[in-house]
């Protein structure tokens, strides 16, 4: 039934095939039992059922039309229902699979890691629908884009935890007619990409899932708003900024934070690996800076092939070690992985929904449907000597 696994991704090379597939069926099963109550009507329970192993199944595209065939059904309506029309609530989905998640993945030195993910799209009736640059399609298209929060564990297991969609302001806010004409709700508000992590971050904390760091790129890392959230909450942070950045060390000079590299004595860079890629070890020069406040630190990496520079804002009130800071700025890479793994195994960009509603419904069965394979690669991991579920910890972290 399901797609393969390797480490919590869900791929179709390079993979683990488990050969005792009743250890498949009971998991999934038992995913079935977690959702249930979600669904009044059976109807609804049996298509959401039909459209999981749609998600997790073999097929090229997995949509409405491929799903319904496989499943057995003789045209998408029921799929298209399900989506569009049935009783049902994402977020308390979202939370089901945060739950599952932490019932074999929670780990007090995790890693939460934000990033934004397009969605290319045809016309102009899909909700949050625009020309707009995608980092992932590498251009400015017609796209949606979804903004998203991963969950990266101290052994590299990976999965996402939350979401949001994003919705432009002036060509869908100032329309309330397309808005609603796309299912947005009349009270929603405009909100920033920085302010939909700062959401998520909230509503897992709420969630009790512990973790101990926070990282992203430079769209989040340069936001003072994000930034004030997370110190106002006591969250340690590492993120990627400008190189225009304004940096004042301990004596109190200033300058842009590129300016700061060569400067630098050659004994004060460290060559470390933060994570292993697609090949390889992903090995930099790293150096560590300290500011004018103790808690504050900045960080250079230098390419050992080009020399090119990246820079990182670390808010570490632990006063923890460089080698753990250099190890949260490499746990952003996985959320890249989550998207590759998502939208390659379990459809998570194949939808053809235009609602509002039905994107969060869809892009949440399909966390759903990774979260499950993440879930099942940890337990094969784990078969041998060692426990399937992580030992329970403190809700929250102290500092949190």
């Amino acid at each position: 039934m399901p797609t393969r696994v390797r480490n919590g991704s869900a791929t179709d090379a390079d993979a683990v095939s488990f050969s005792d597939m009743k250890e498949w069926s009971v998991e999934f099963d038992g995913v079935l039992d977690r959702i249930s109550s979600l669904f009044v009507h059976p109807a609804s329970r049996k298509h959401a059922k039909q459209y999981l192993r749609g998600l997790l199944a073999p097929l090229e595209r997995k949509n409405g039309w491929t799903i319904a065939e496989y499943v057995g059904e003789k045209e998408p309506k029921a799929m298209q229902r399900f989506l569009n029309l049935a009783t049902w609530d994402a977020d308390t989905l979202c939370g089901l699979v945060c739950e599952y998640v932490m019932e074999y993945l929670r780990d007090p030195r995790a890693v939460l890691v934000a990033d934004p993910t397009g969605f290319a799209k045809k016309g102009t009736k899909s909700a949050g629908v625009q020309r707009q640059y995608s980092g992932t399609l590498g251009r400015i298209d017609n796209c949606q884009i979804g903004t998203f929060l991963a969950y990266v564990t101290s052994d590299r297991d990976r999965v996402l935890l939350d979401r949001e969609l994003y919705i432009p302001d002036k060509t869908w806010f100032d329309k309330p007619e397309r808005c609603a004409e796309a299912g947005i709700p009349a009270e929603s508000t405009f909100a920033t990409r920085p302010q939909q992590v700062a959401t998520m971050i909230d509503r897992v904390r709420e969630r009790g899932v512990p973790f101990a760091w926070f990282t992203a790129d430079e769209e989040f890392g340069q936001n003072p708003g994000l930034r004030h959230h997370l110190e106002n909450a006591g969250l340690a942070y590492v993120m990627a900024i400008p190189k225009t950045t304004e940096f004042t060390d301990h004596t109190g000079q200033h300058t842009a934070i590129n300016n700061r590299a060569a400067r630098l004595a050659p004994n004060a860079w460290q060559r470390r690996a933060c994570g292993i890629g697609a090949k390889g070890f992903r090995v930099y020069d790293w150096a560590l800076l300290n500011s004018e406040h103790p808690d504050h630190q900045y960080m250079i990496r230098r390419s050992i092939d080009d020399g090119e520079l990246a820079f990182y804002h670390c808010y570490n009130p632990r006063h923890e070690g460089f080698g753990e800071l250099v190890r949260v700025a490499g746990a952003r890479w996985p959320i890249e992985e989550c998207f590759e793994a998502s939208k390659g195994g379990v459809g998570l960009d194949d939808y053809q929904v235009r609602l509002y509603h039905a994107w969060y419904r869809h892009i949440t069965l399909a966390m759903l449907a990774h979260a499950f394979l993440a879930v099942c690669a940890y337990k094969h991991k784990n078969k041998k000597g060692r426990t399937t579920r992580r030992p329970k910890d403190k809700k929250i972290h102290d500092q949190q």
